[in-house]
């Protein structure tokens, strides 16, 4: 198991994936014990990159139907790959260029995935109450997304 696997969710995803190589059915995996995990979410899933229109499609999820292509750069999922850099927003209303995939999403935390300097995608986690989302919460994506990516090939 892994180092970085420290709480009772990384261990889950660790185990879980165990010995399991493909990339869809990982994060398929992995965004069903997210939504089953936290409380208070309408979305939990991965957009992908796709070199060839170099934008983020939709890939595995819980939760309502989403956007199917983010444009690099917008909304928050747009934003957190382009600069690689988690965001945690409380109020997505006032987040600038926000996308509106959802109407009843009021926060959102977005994790990049990032494997050996290739960028994969993100994780993008919706709930339907402002400020839903913690420092803690954002530590424990953050390790989150390290032990999915000790999984991916």
């Amino acid at each position: 198991m892994s180092e970085i696997a420290t709480t009772l969710m990384n261990k889950q995803l660790d185990a879980l994936l165990f010995e399991e190589t493909n990339l869809i059915t990982n994060l398929a995996n992995a965004s069903a014990l997210i939504n089953d995990t936290y409380e208070d979410l309408n979305w939990a899933g991965f957009y992908l990159y796709n070199e060839n229109t170099k934008e983020l499609d939709l890939g595995p999820f819980q939760g309502k139907v989403a956007c199917m292509h983010i444009k690099i750069g917008s909304g928050v999922v747009g934003t957190a790959f382009d600069d690689q850099k988690v965001h945690r927003v409380a109020n997505v209303h006032e987040f600038p260029g926000h996308i509106a995939c959802d109407s009843a999403s009021n926060s959102e935390i977005v994790v990049p995935v990032t494997k050996d300097g290739k960028k994969i995608g993100v994780l993008d986690i919706d709930s339907p109450s402002l400020n839903r989302f913690t420092e803690d919460n954002e530590t424990e994506l953050a390790e989150f997304v390290k032990v999915l990516n000790e999984h991916i090939n």
